[in-house]
């Protein structure tokens, strides 16, 4: 049993969402099975069939972050009681570019309850009087600062910083990562190009296509809150599985962040 929790204090350090159920009520009272997003499974709760059952359900608790105990009957034995547990990652914002835009958005983003992180390598725009209550602020170059991190799915990864000196090496990191959300700033002119730039890179279609760009849904926004807004509003709507570019109703992407003075390596 000490290796089973070892495997599941090694999920949870891993930001790797995973469900642990526990038989409480008849059955094997105490056995324990743990259900993994992507299907993989490690225990049992002595009974093949009862596994099952359960696992599927883990899987789409485990989606929603829900926890619960659940019946069920196996056979003529008397039904057994499940508590089902979902471990998910704590929710990250991991804010690329201390812009404008960045200011409220990591605020709202706070209050949404993520985790936040800002970075940029321009120590004189990463700043605590700039961003007082980010839980991280750091000042290293975005891919340095990213590969660092854990970027998992319960991770959305914000570039604003406009800039493909910037931009493209941190992309290239995300891309590599699992984060659940990727987006960047710009026109669709300047996505074109960032998406040449990354083709010419070695990426693929297919992964060029996890990237939000332009960044945000079009509701007319215009000051930097507002596109914050619009930028959360898009995160909130592909989180919710009613992302915007398969088929959301009227939605387009908001306009760039106004260009903020540029920073050169080493700043």
């Amino acid at each position: 049993m000490a290796g089973f929790y070892q495997e599941l204090r090694d999920a949870i350090a891993a930001d790797t969402p995973v469900a642990l159920a526990t038989v409480v009520a008849g059955g094997q009272v105490g056995a324990k099975l743990l259900v993994y997003e992507d299907g993989r499974r490690s225990g049992s709760l002595g009974d093949a069939a009862l596994d099952e059952q359960v696992a599927a359900d883990a899987l789409a608790m485990l989606a929603e972050g829900r926890s619960e105990t659940r019946t069920y009957q196996s056979g003529d034995e008397t039904p057994a009681e499940v508590y089902i547990e979902s471990y998910l990652p704590p929710r990250r914002m991991v804010i690329v570019g201390a812009v404008h835009t960045a200011i409220p958005l990591e605020k709202f983003a706070r209050e949404l309850g993520y985790y936040t992180i800002v970075v940029d390598a321009r120590e004189f725009f990463a700043t605590r009087e700039r961003f007082p209550d980010a839980h991280e602020l750091i000042v290293a170059w975005p891919d340095e600062a990213l590969s660092r991190l854990p970027l998992g799915p319960q991770t959305d990864i914000v570039l604003l910083s406009h800039d493909p000196k910037f931009e493209d090496p941190a992309l290239e990191v995300a891309l590599r990562s699992r984060a659940g959300y990727i987006g960047a700033m710009g026109s669709k002119k300047t996505s074109a190009e960032r998406n040449e730039r990354l083709r010419a890179a070695g990426f693929t279609d297919e992964q060029i296509a996890r990237i939000h760009g332009p960044i945000g849904i079009d509701i007319g926004a215009r000051s930097p809150e507002e596109i914050a807004i619009s930028i959360l509003a898009e995160i909130i709507a592909v989180r919710r599985g009613r992302d915007p570019r398969r088929g959301g109703r009227g939605l387009r992407p908001a306009k760039a962040d106004p260009v903020d003075a540029a920073g050169e390596r080493g700043a």
